[in-house]
């Protein structure tokens, strides 16, 4: 139940590669798949999440975090999805989302700015210089949204496992690396990684649930999770906020225990 995570940026052959290894592997391939099924779990309109992963965050959006709330929806929906292993994955911030996995292989693929530039010109029919600008301006977004949601730059190459260029590797070769890649045992599953991600998928399940309901959406709650056993912290305003943050955790399957360490304010 390996998983491949491939970061690209715009116009840089990540889709092509993903859906390489995917066919060559008889993996499933995700990309928008796992934002629309946030969507679709948690009522938020697709567009937003889309947005969230897409765009710069606004001073506003900064001081409400709202990304940060719609990053902890598509983080539960891609954590269930990860739970059935064996999939490559080329959407949005993939090395970010799985944290502590160990049996995650994470592929960043740059190519050359000219590589880029002609593949703009043809599929949105812009010239040379509206070309280099639509790059110029995604990937300055992008860099502006990771740090924003998890303090990082994605092109340092040391958030990867294996990092590959187009300057000469065609994308036959690269999708060979990475199938060979993937099979090392580095990045085969064990007992600790599973029980690893099963507990991510659990904090990440309670987190979205809590994000979701609005009489504790607002409130900043720590949520950890040990084998199965869920720590609840925070100081919250009244007894009120405390009987529902239980009533929502309660209803979560798949907890072994809730310990609780939520106080008053």
């Amino acid at each position: 139940m390996s998983i491949i995570t491939i970061s690209r940026g715009t116009a840089s052959g990540g889709q092509a590669l993903a859906e390489r290894v995917a066919a060559k592997l008889g993996w499933a391939c995700l990309s928008n798949e796992v934002i629309a099924e946030a969507a679709r779990r948690y009522g938020v309109p697709e567009p937003k999440l889309v947005k969230a992963f897409e765009t710069a965050p606004t001073f506003w959006e900064k001081l409400l975090a709202s990304r940060r709330v719609h990053l902890t929806f598509v983080q539960a929906a891609m954590c269930e999805f990860a739970l059935r292993g064996n999939l490559v994955y080329h959407g949005h911030a993939g090395h970010e989302l799985l944290p502590g996995i160990s049996h995650i292989l994470k592929v960043r693929l740059v190519a050359p700015l000219e590589y880029r530039i002609r593949v703009v010109m043809e599929r949105d029919k812009l010239d040379r210089k509206g070309a280099s600008r639509y790059i110029a301006q995604v990937d300055e977004e992008r860099a502006s949204r990771m740090r924003y949601l998890f303090g990082v730059d994605w092109r340092d190459p040391h958030l990867y496992d294996l990092v590959l260029s187009l300057n000469k590797l065609t994308l036959e070769t690269a999708c060979e690396m990475v199938i060979r890649a993937v099979q090392w045992p580095e990045f085969q599953p064990t007992e600790a990684s599973r029980a690893a991600l099963r507990d991510l998928a659990l904090s990440s399940r309670i987190r979205a649930a809590l994000a979701a309901d609005p009489r504790t959406t607002s409130l900043e709650i720590d949520v950890r999770v040990a084998d199965g056993t869920v720590t609840l912290g925070g100081s919250l305003p009244s007894e009120g906020s405390m009987r529902d943050v239980q009533a929502i955790v309660e209803n979560i399957p798949d907890i072994k225990q809730i310990v609780h360490q939520l106080v008053r304010q």
